[in-house]
């Protein structure tokens, strides 16, 4: 089992993500509802101003469905794991680098599993 592959290339797992639950659900209006208590969620804690629509599908960061949240589309991170080829950010010899530790002074999920992955490997 690849259990790096249950992860986001920032540690996050992304199939505990609101955003991954409400690409999942079948029924329009609970969907529709689910996004805009994300973005609600997403404005109150990150400072954002996201409306429901800015809410969009996404597959997690490490798809290849091509549905992808906005936030994960443009995300530093990712781009840079994708481009050295990582499966994680605990692979590189930079780990923490500035834009994680960016990232973690919001959530600091991610580094914790990357620790994890980072003391296991």
């Amino acid at each position: 089992m690849n259990i790096t592959g249950l992860l986001s290339y920032c540690g996050l797992i992304c199939s505990s993500c609101p955003i991954y639950w409400a690409t999942k659900e079948e029924d329009q209006t609970v969907k529709k509802k689910m996004r805009g208590k994300i973005a609600q969620m997403c404005n109150e804690q990150y400072g954002l101003s996201y409306t429901e629509a800015d809410i969009t599908d996404c597959e997690g960061c490490r798809s290849s469905s091509g549905r992808l949240f906005a936030g994960c589309t443009n995300c530093e991170v990712r781009k840079c794991a994708e481009k050295k080829k990582y499966n994680t950010c605990a692979e590189c010899e930079n780990y923490i680098c500035p834009e994680l530790q960016k990232m973690y002074i919001k959530d600091s999920t991610g580094k914790m599993w990357l620790d994890i992955v980072r003391a296991i490997f």
